[in-house]
């Protein structure tokens, strides 16, 4: 099902806000370490944000967001305040990794040769064909 516009709008404005209260925290505790909101998904009852976190480094990704998830509430109280003037009520916030980074530097890396490269070795893409 496709988002309405309202989703669209609340959405973007969870992710702008969002973003800047972690890149805050961030910065005032984790040296070093990069955080930002790849993409936000708001339910059709607006009860519900799925918040889609890029962190870089890689390595420390999943200890971040533990980290976060436990703090959602605070987090919660910080976006409900810096929304208050946009947003009746605030949805429940979830956490997840994205990926994606890691999956384009593989991308990336096959490509340079750095492990075994597809592109002079076809047999290595014989297990991803479609049967």
């Amino acid at each position: 099902m496709e988002e309405t516009n309202r989703q669209k709008k609340i959405a973007g404005v969870i992710q702008k806000d969002l973003a800047e209260i972690l890149q805050a925290d961030a910065r005032n505790g984790l040296r070093g370490v990069i955080i930002s909101v790849s993409k936000v998904n708001v339910t059709a009852d607006l009860g519900q944000a799925k918040a889609y976190l890029s962190v870089f480094p890689s390595d420390k990704r999943e200890g971040i967001i533990k980290a976060i998830t436990e703090n959602t509430v605070a987090i919660r109280h910080e976006l409900a305040q810096r929304t208050k003037h946009q947003l009746r009520r605030m949805p429940n916030l979830l956490f997840y990794g994205d990926d994606t980074l890691d999956y384009i530097e593989n991308i990336d890396a096959s490509l340079k040769g750095k492990d075994t490269n597809p592109i002079h070795n076809p047999e290595i893409l014989e297990k991803r064909k479609k049967s």
